[in-house]
């Protein structure tokens, strides 16, 4: 099973990354507010970029690893990991 690390764009600039098996479902949950805590009140969110894995062992060190970086920095190690 592939394990995708995502990020979105929320409606007010801010940026969530998470993790899924099912990308277009949980991307359309997201915006339905059904998706995180963090996108409910911040839609529609807009899929930016996203990674896949083979482990969700793997997608969760890569979230984990993402979160800790600045707004900036997750643009730019998206673009450099394709």
């Amino acid at each position: 099973m592939t394990w995708f690390v995502y990020l979105l764009e929320c409606s007010d600039g801010s940026y969530y990354t998470g993790i899924t098996n099912d990308l277009e479902r949980r991307v359309k949950q997201h915006n339905k507010g059904v998706g995180a805590k963090y996108t409910k009140g911040r839609g529609p969110v807009n899929l930016k970029c996203y990674l896949s894995t083979a482990t969700k062992s793997e997608a969760l060190k890569l979230e984990y690893k993402i979160k800790q970086l600045t707004k900036s920095e997750k643009l730019k190690y998206f673009e450099s990991s394709k």
